[in-house]
Formats: structure tokens, C-alpha cells, sequence
């Protein structure tokens, strides 16, 4: 089960009833709606499921005169202060880079459901986000209040002006593009083949303007404590697999490489698997298989190219492989078959 950081609900209210203090019925009605106290103060540890928060977002973007703008204007609300621990983690980092380092190992104080990675491409760097679920209309509008709400807290602690590169949503177009490519500064491609911001090298390398080396270290302290005390692996064996299939070009991971990637041992690693009931084999198995259906529906690639991809030395290893998980050749597959 994925949960949300309640601290969300309240930007999107906040935002959503902005001019609008005197509304307190509409206010009351949607935080009771997904069960919080409207007279409780904001906990950023406080969570809510994923699905109940999808619906919020939905309703009230139907609710409110903001329509398909709301998750912009929600992301646009934040700072770092507003986020606790791991707020003052990004802001002490020493650069952009470091921030988006914190994301990508502490995000989940707030949310099981994001994951973020940092790829390096060339002179440019990818800040990822690896979602699961169907893409309804609340994971659409929750996707884009995270990517505003990053590219806001990117602004807060950058030095200079910042605008991403660009900004990539696997979901389609809400219709106009204008306010998204407004707030973020930059082209906003949709219906890609990844979310992501595209940021350049030196934008990530400037310092921060709180940089500090030591409130850096303190935090970084901090947050793994936080890290240690959540209740629960949820999300474990996403993050797993995620790592796998980033490891497949290279051919198949050991355990401990995707500890590695993890920050974690290869014993520690096996021991949580192990408590959830669950396989590194079979995550790998998994991680294949999902990946190989993902590049067969959505690209062109020739089936060697995707047999490499998926960490197979021969093709006919990978028709034996996939026809195991699918009933069915890579070929017939990819024509419907």
C-alpha cells in the first residue's frame, strides 16, 4: 500500500481556496473527505494511501476554478521549510546536485509512491521520477504537483535564475501547454518515455546559497535515522527492481550490486527481501520480463538490441525467456499476436 505525506492536501486546499479564507465548509469538506482534522496542524509525517489522495486531486481540480492548472499552482506553493527534516536536508546540501542526491535516498520520508534517480547523460543530468499505477486523471495532476514542487525547491536554493532544460511526462497533454511551459521556463514534452526534469551540469554544480558542509552532514545524519525508523519496506521491491532494470545493459546484477545502488549491504538487502517473503531471483525475473514487455510495446528496437537491453548474451535465450512469461514469442508480442 503507497502513501502520500499529508503535507501535500494541504498545498492543494490552501491553493485551491487561495482569496478564499472565509470558505471554511469547502475546506473542512475536502480535508475530512480523506480523513484529516481541518483544526490538526500540518505533519509532513502524517500519510494518507496514494488512491485517496489521486481522488482529491481530482476532485478538486474539478471543484476549484483552477482546473488543470491546480498542480502547478500546489507545487508552485512549497518551501523548503515546509517539508521538515528533509526540507533543511536539501537546502543545506552543498549544491543542486546534492539536493537532488537527498531525493533520490530520502524522498520517501514523504511518499512511497515517486522514486527519483539522478542519471548523467553527457553534459546534462536527468532527475527521474519512476511511478507505478494506471495513469488516471489524480496520478496525472500528482505527477506534475512533484515536478513543480522540485523545480520550486531548486529555485529557492539556487544562487541564480534556474530553469530546467526541459521537462518530460509519459502522460498525454491536458490540451494547453502554455502554463506548463510558463512555470517551468523550458519545453514540456508529453506522452514521452520517461518523467523527468533534464538539468545541465552546470546548473547542478553551482552552490547552493545555504551550502553548508557540516549542516549537511548533520542532516544527512538525521534523515537516515528517519530513514531507519519507518515502520515498514513499503516500496523495497519497486526500488529493487528499478535498480535491476537500470543494471540489465551491463548483464544480470548480483545482490550485492543492487545493495550497492541502494546504500545498503548485500546481507542487509537479503535479510528485508527475506522479511517481505520475497526473492532477489524472482525480482530479477520480474525486472526482465517487465522490461522486455516495456521496449517490445513501446519502442522500435530490433529484438537483439532488446535481448542485450535485458540482460540476455543471445536472442535465442531471450525467445526461451520471454516465451516462459508470456506464452508467447517477443515477435508475436510486439504484433499482438
Amino acid at each position: 500500500m503507497e502513501q502520500i505525506s499529508t503535507l501535500f492536501v494541504h498545498k492543494l486546499v490552501d491553493v485551491a481556496l487561495e482569496g478564499e479564507a472565509a470558505n471554511h465548509s469547502q475546506r473542512r469538506d475536502w480535508l475530512e473527505s480523506v480523513g484529516l482534522d481541518p483544526n490538526s496542524p500540518v505533519d509532513p509525517k502524517c500519510m494518507i494511501r496514494d488512491l485517496v489522495y489521486y481522488e482529491l486531486c481530482e476532485r478538486i481540480a474539478r471543484e476549484s476554478d483552477l482546473g488543470m492548472t491546480l498542480p502547478l499552482k500546489a507545487g508552485g506553493s512549497v518551501c523548503c521549510d515546509d517539508y521538515g527534516a528533509f526540507g533543511l536536508a536539501w537546502k543545506s546540501a552543498i549544491n543542486l546536485r546534492g539536493s537532488y542526491q537527498r531525493a533520490e535516498r530520502y524522498a520517501r520520508v514523504l511518499s512511497s509512491v515517486a522514486i527519483f534517480e539522478v542519471v548523467p547523460d553527457g553534459a546534462k543530468t536527468y532527475l527521474m521520477m519512476h511511478w507505478e499505477g494506471s495513469r488516471s486523471l489524480g496520478l496525472r495532476l500528482s505527477n506534475e504537483q512533484t515536478m513543480a514542487e522540485i523545480v520550486k525547491l531548486s529555485r529557492e536554493v539556487c544562487p541564480h535564475s534556474f530553469a530546467p532544460e526541459a521537462v518530460y511526462f509519459k502522460h498525454q497533454s491536458p490540451g494547453s501547454t502554455a502554463a506548463h511551459e510558463k512555470y517551468f521556463g523550458c519545453p514540456v514534452h508529453f506522452g514521452a518515455d520517461r518523467d523527468a526534469l533534464l538539468v545541465s551540469e552546470s546548473a547542478l554544480g553551482k552552490s547552493n546559497r545555504l551550502g553548508d558542509p557540516a549542516l549537511s552532514k548533520f542532516f544527512d545524519t538525521h534523515m537516515e535515522q528517519e530513514l531507519r525508523e519507518l515502520s515498514d519496506d513499503s516500496g523495497l521491491s519497486k526500488r529493487v527492481r528499478i535498480q535491476i532494470s537500470q543494471a540489465l545493459s551491463e548483464g544480470v546484477p548480483t545482490v550485492t550490486e543492487i545493495a550497492r545502488r541502494l546504500g545498503m549491504s548485500g546481507r542487509t538487502l537479503q535479510r528485508r527481501l527475506s522479511e517481505q517473503d520475497l526473492s532477489f531471483k524472482i525480482l530479477v525475473d520480474d525486472s526482465r520480463r517487465e522490461l522486455a514487455e516495456r521496449l517490445l510495446e513501446e519502442t522500435d528496437y530490433a529484438l537483439t538490441e532488446i535481448a542485450f537491453l535485458t540482460g540476455f548474451s543471445e536472442q535465442s535465450a531471450f525467445n526461451r525467456a520471454f516465451k516462459r512469461w508470456a506464452g508467447k514469442t517477443p515477435r508475436s508480442y510486439r504484433l499482438g499476436a
